[in-house]
């Protein structure tokens, strides 16, 4: 069983910053990608941002510039420094997880969320 967890939500103003931190354990083989989606109310849920295990990275053209996101192998953790946000930032992030379990099973596990709310 995998467990995702992520931590570093929560209100800020516009303009400003927040990192998203996302850890994964449990029976885990290998990760071949970490990413983090956000839905926002009445939308579907989108990609951020996206990390390889070779580091390779993916941003959604609306985050290209503002966003950053970095992973520790060794530690199964993501993270995601967000600079400069705006209001329609605000919405739930999820971490998903995608590699092999122990028993070599495909992983595609996510997170619960947390919220980010910026003001304008």
């Amino acid at each position: 069983q995998v467990q995702v967890v992520e931590s570093g939500g929560g209100l800020v103003q516009a303009g400003g910053s927040l990192r998203l931190s996302c850890t994964a354990s449990g029976s885990i083989r290998s990760i071949n990608s970490m990413g983090w989606y956000r839905q926002a109310p009445g939308k579907q849920r989108e990609l951020v941002a996206l990390i390889t295990s070779t580091r390779s990275t993916n941003y959604a053209d609306s985050v290209k510039g503002r966003f950053t996101i970095s992973r520790d192998n060794a530690k199964n953790t993501v993270h995601l420094q967000m600079n400069s946000l705006k209001p329609e930032d605000t919405a739930v992030y999820y971490c998903n997880v995608r590699g092999e379990t122990m028993y070599n099973y495909g992983m595609n596990d996510w997170g619960k969320g947390t919220l980010v709310t910026v003001s304008s």
